[in-house]
């Protein structure tokens, strides 16, 4: 029962991300997923393929988008529910984006009987950033 209730615990909601968090495991529902870069290059050199897709995902707390690459686009379809181990945040252009590199996972699991929040979107909030000398 106490691994049970610790295992819970270390998931993250959505509305808890923080600008350049990292080490978050996240369950998150897939809203829609949009290629931006197709396999290949534009220059023709195939030595280094690369597939982007940017995917909005949320949970019962909000929304963000999560960026997707190679392997990870196949698995993001709309509507599948994914558990993103080892997830981080980035910054683009002063908005967070959700993220997992070689060191986390992307996984499958059952459908979540959660429906997302769509009115608290995270992607949208711009940061700026604010140097201070002491």
């Amino acid at each position: 029962m106490a691994e049970q209730k610790i295992q819970q615990s270390a998931f993250t909601k959505v509305h808890q991300l923080r600008p350049l968090a990292g080490g978050l495991m996240l369950t998150v529902k897939v809203i829609s997923s949009k290629t931006i870069m197709p396999r290949g290059r534009a220059d023709g050199n195939q030595g280094r393929q690369m597939r982007l897709a940017e995917c909005l995902v949320g949970d019962e707390t909000g929304m963000i988008i999560f960026t997707a690459r190679n392997d990870q686009v196949d698995l993001m379809k709309d509507g599948t529910t994914c558990i993103l181990r080892n997830a981080k945040i980035d910054m683009f252009k002063g908005s967070m984006r959700l993220s997992v590199d070689r060191s986390g996972r992307v996984e499958i699991t059952e459908q979540a009987d959660f429906s997302v929040k769509e009115d608290n979107n995270l992607s949208l909030i711009e940061f700026e950033r604010v140097d201070v000398v002491v």
